[in-house]
């Protein structure tokens, strides 16, 4: 099972860096340009008409990686356990689902020239759905464990408390995949600021997922620890889809990277997010990630910061949200703002991860 990790972030990173550059070319020659807001920065006008929507690229490439990593684990070893698992498949059809909406958000705003895309009601309708429908069945096929993907506890590094029932966990997860879709979508402003940040954060549930399944309660008997185990459903296969998303990410990084060639556009920042919050979920890691991901939460609160004080008292706190824009406002050259908004998260993601064995440790 190890090695169908390895399998899916290198296939994953090959995917995007052959495909990414053959979905370039095919967005750029029907004309698929990225519409550029006239009140950003100035500097940006540049890159008024490169080709976006390319979250294509790494959301087909993760679920071509998931899968062929499992063929080649069986192919090498008859006798492997590689089936994919519940809690794989409703990521994979989380992150799907959200980069649906937003490829018909990116689509509306590019060929149909509506420059806000999809209407904010329907916008939110497929949101809603996609996050609903994931909720509902990660509460499902429990194990013989009766693990299901999902819990309807609260989790930080282990589930803890007790439980908030389906309804209320229902909105819970809604909470977590809009909050987390918005703060990828926000931080995706500067060239392979949101993709180098998520490449981290899913390094870092690559981790979890094989920390989870060597302490797995499943193995009680066997550990040292007992007292510290995991009890999550598939946590061996979540680190599959980490690290295919990982690899596929990189990949497309390569491309995305200053000056980009193409940008991920709504259809990878949605796809991402709900990547992100359905791990959390699955995992149950579900408030670390607001560590893991921390980079995202700055961003996101510089715009609650900006428009709760502008319409409480009429001023703003940063020169222009969201965060990064402030920077480069300032002088700050844009790779620079990239560079150091990627020690952020890299720092989060440490912090994070120092947390999360703590807490293991803390069960000794």
């Amino acid at each position: 099972m190890m090695k169908q990790i390895l399998f899916a972030g290198v296939i994953g990173l090959f995917l995007t860096l052959v495909g990414t550059p053959l979905l370039i070319k095919l967005l750029a020659r029907k004309g698929y340009g990225q519409y550029i807001r006239d009140d950003g920065p100035r500097t940006h006008g540049s890159k008024r008409g490169t080709p976006t929507m390319g979250g294509i690229a790494f959301i087909l490439a993760t679920i071509v990686a998931y899968f062929g990593a499992k063929l080649i684990t069986v192919y090498l070893d008859p006798k492997a356990d590689a089936a994919p698992t519940f809690s794989g498949l409703l990521v994979l059809g989380l992150m799907a689902g959200m980069g649906l909406v937003g490829f018909l958000d990116d689509y509306i705003k590019i060929v149909k020239r509506r420059s806000l895309g999809l209407r904010a009601k329907a916008k939110m309708a497929g949101q809603l759905i996609v996050g609903i429908a994931f909720a509902v069945l990660s509460l499902q096929f429990a194990d013989n464990r009766g693990n299901t993907p999902a819990s309807t506890k609260l989790s930080f590094v282990q589930d803890f408390g007790w439980s908030i029932g389906p309804v209320l966990f229902v909105v819970w997860a809604l909470f977590m995949i809009l909050a987390m879709s918005n703060g990828v979508n926000l931080t995706d402003g500067l060239d392979g600021l949101a993709t180098g940040a998520s490449v981290l954060v899913f390094g870092a549930y690559t981790f979890i997922g094989v920390w989870q399944f060597q302490e797995s309660c499943a193995n009680a008997q066997t550990l040292i620890n007992p007292d510290a185990c995991y009890e999550v459903r598939d946590p061996l296969d979540l680190a599959v889809v980490a690290s295919a998303l990982m690899g596929a990410c990189l990949g497309f990084l390569w491309w995305n990277t200053s000056p980009a060639k193409i940008f991920m556009g709504d259809t990878g920042s949605l796809a991402l997010g709900g990547a992100l919050a359905g791990l959390a979920i699955c995992s149950r890691t579900e408030l670390l990630l607001a560590l893991l991901g921390g980079l995202f939460v700055l961003i996101t609160m510089s715009v609650v910061i900006q428009v709760g004080s502008f319409r409480l008292t009429g001023k703003r706190v940063f020169r222009m949200a969201p965060l990064q824009h402030h920077f480069e406002l300032k002088g700050w050259s844009e790779v620079l703002v990239v560079v150091r908004f990627w020690i952020i998260q890299g720092i989060c993601v440490i912090v994070g991860l120092g947390i999360f064995y703590a807490g293991w440790a803390a069960g000794k």
